[in-house]
């Protein structure tokens, strides 16, 4: 999946459309969800070389909330990254350049959709 494959999956599955908080990285969006605006994806061109690869170029990535659990084992496998600005105790970067299939990067959005959403309250008795 790339980028404008991403964007798109999002536009036409999830209630949110991309901000663009940052004026100095106009490529860098955020999805937010519609009613506390909490980010639940964050997708930006970044350096390889700020992501320990040792080729020239930018990389599109998306950063995903992720069970911590979750998070050490898919940085074994290729595509994945250290969360980049972002908490990497909590957080995961994804390249989106084809190196991770597809369903897995749906699985990650949709959790990470999940974890951000707010919480209902209980009443108290």
């Amino acid at each position: 999946m790339n980028r404008a494959e991403l964007e798109r999956f999002i536009l036409e599955n999830y209630n949110a459309e991309p901000d663009f908080p940052w004026m100095k990285y106009p490529k860098y969006e955020v999805f937010r969800h519609s009613n506390s605006k909490k980010w639940f994806a964050l997708i930006m061109d970044v350096p390889k070389s700020k992501l320990g690869l040792q080729e020239p170029g930018m990389l599109d990535v998306a950063n995903f909330k992720c069970d911590a659990l979750l998070i050490g084992s898919l940085r074994c496998e290729a595509g994945f990254f250290p969360a980049y600005r972002m908490n990497k105790d909590s957080w995961i970067t994804v390249a989106l350049d084809g190196s991770v299939p597809d369903d897995k990067i749906k699985m990650l959005l949709n959790g990470s959709y999940d974890a951000t959403a707010s919480k209902p309250t209980r009443k108290r008795q």
